[in-house]
Order: structure tokens, then C-alpha cells, then sequence
């Protein structure tokens, strides 16, 4: 298991580095977070109302966490239904543990694009907005949160994408996901939001991710504002332990056994239908 680890890592680096050598696909990582900055300048000197703090402060961290989660469900379903349907699947299946080691190359791949999407936005925010704060405590608090983020968002995106055969049948999952981040409180306080609506956000690592980030990046003052009065360290990494270890548990089986369906004239048919989508 260990030499699949390993071969899983290594595939992901190497998509990785194959994926910031594209033109193409830098300026797709690079138009969204363009967006956001433009959004960042709009609203520098805006401050949150009833109080003093910068609204731009709190959006750029919102925005860092609507990246990771967009990353961690949306890239990973697009990658997946994109390699189902030109067979790169029907080859991993083909070789020994081959699911599994794909399954950890695409948590490298999609990981490594969602924190080059993310300075994209934070290295132009820290030198645009007020209020952040980030220290040594917050740094500590990153380097365990965005694993656990990473891990509990992206084999539940693979989940997700085994559902669907190809990338545009995919894209119907925006709304769902754009939905329960709207609920998670990553853009307005979820304190505000009905006593039902903050139970099920809690549910989700969505939420959690959020608030570990707020932590992280704004002063501690703020933690008022939270559920609890507080930013909840050892809860935030508990949930996301338990979606990770969910997400790894479930996700190499369903891949195998959607990877059971395929085969070589089932792939050929999907080629065609794309084939002829692009010539109508």
C-alpha cells in the first residue's frame, strides 16, 4: 500500500507540473481569482456594518474557502468524468491497486491547483486589504487545516463524479455546491442565518473549513460572531477527520466498481458522442 501511496504522489506531481506548464489551463486558474481581486479593490474601504472592521478582509477569506471547496468538489467531479469518458479509468483499473493510486494522484493534482488559485487571490489581498492577521498561530492552524480540508472535500468530489459520465453532466452539481457554501457561512455569519439552517451546515466540512480559515486569518475579537463565541480548534479538526476518513474509505471502492462498467465499447461511445456535440 505504501508503493501505491507513493506511485499515487508521484502521478499527481507529475500531472501537476504538466497542468502550471499549460498556458491554458494557468489562465483558467488565474481568471477566477482575477474576478475576485477586482471584487477585493471594489470594496477596500468598506467595513462590515455595526462595526469597524474591513469587509474586504473578511470577502478575501471567504473567497479563499469558496476556492478550496469549488476545487476540492467541482475540479475533482471535471477531472474524473473528463477521464472516464477518454478512458484514462478504463487503464487504471487495468493495473493492481490502479483505482486506488489514481484516486491519490487527483488529491495531489486537484490540491496543488487549489493553492495556486489561492495566491492568485491572497498575495494581491495582503497588500490590498486591511485587518488580516495572520501570525504564527494562524500559520500553525493552516498547515493542519487545509490538509484535513483537502482530504475531506476531494474524495467526496471523486463520489460525486462517479455519478456522471461526462463533464457537462457534471456541471449540474454547481447550484447544489454553491448552495451549501451560500449556508456555511463562508461569505455572511451563519449565526445569523435560522437555528435549523446553522444545524445542517454543521453537518458539512464546509462549514468547519470557513471557520478554520476565519481563525486563521482574522483577529480572535471576531470569534463573537461564531456559534459558540468561539473558533472550536479541536471540533473543526474532529469533522474534518471524520469526512476524510469517510471520503478514503468510500470513494477506491465506488471508483472500482463504476470502473467495473467500463470497457472499451462503452468508452468509444461516449468519444462519439463528444465528437459529434462538437461538430453540431
Amino acid at each position: 500500500m505504501m508503493r501505491v501511496v507513493g506511485l499515487g504522489v508521484r502521478r499527481g506531481l507529475i500531472e501537476l507540473r504538466q497542468s502550471m506548464s499549460s498556458g491554458t489551463d494557468l489562465f483558467g486558474y488565474f481568471l477566477p481569482a482575477f474576478f475576485l481581486v477586482i471584487a477585493l479593490i471594489w470594496m477596500r474601504d468598506s467595513t462590515i456594518p455595526g462595526t469597524g472592521f474591513a469587509l474586504g478582509a473578511h470577502s478575501l477569506v471567504g473567497s479563499l474557502a469558496m476556492l478550496i471547496v469549488f476545487s476540492g468538489f467541482m475540479t475533482m467531479m471535471q477531472y474524473l468524468t473528463m477521464d472516464r469518458e477518454d478512458g484514462t479509468l478504463l487503464r487504471a483499473k487495468a493495473t493492481p491497486h490502479g483505482m486506488t493510486g489514481y484516486l491519490i494522484g487527483k488529491i495531489v493534482l486537484v490540491a496543488g491547483v487549489a493553492v495556486v488559485s489561492c495566491l492568485f487571490v491572497l498575495v494581491p489581498g495582503l497588500f490590498l486589504v486591511d485587518g488580516l492577521t495572520l501570525g504564527a498561530d494562524g500559520v500553525l492552524v493552516l498547515l493542519w487545516l487545509l490538509p484535513l480540508a483537502f482530504l475531506a472535500t476531494m474524495p467526496l468530489g471523486a463520489v460525486l463524479g462517479a455519478l456522471f459520465e461526462n463533464p457537462r453532466q457534471a456541471s449540474l452539481m454547481m447550484l447544489p455546491i454553491l448552495g451549501l457554501t451560500v449556508v456555511s457561512g463562508i461569505f455572511y455569519p451563519v449565526t445569523a442565518l435560522a437555528g435549523w439552517v446553522q444545524g445542517v451546515a454543521q453537518v458539512f466540512p464546509v462549514y468547519w473549513l470557513g471557520l478554520g480559515l476565519r481563525s486563521a486569518f482574522l483577529p480572535d475579537a471576531l470569534a463573537a460572531a461564531e456559534i459558540g463565541g468561539s473558533w472550536r480548534h479541536p471540533q473543526t479538526a474532529g469533522v474534518l477527520v471524520a469526512w476524510s476518513v469517510a471520503g478514503l474509505v468510500l470513494a477506491p471502492g465506488i471508483l472500482r466498481r463504476m470502473a467495473r462498467r467500463e470497457s472499451g465499447s462503452a468508452v468509444a461511445a461516449r468519444r462519439e458522442r463528444a465528437m459529434t456535440r462538437m461538430t453540431v
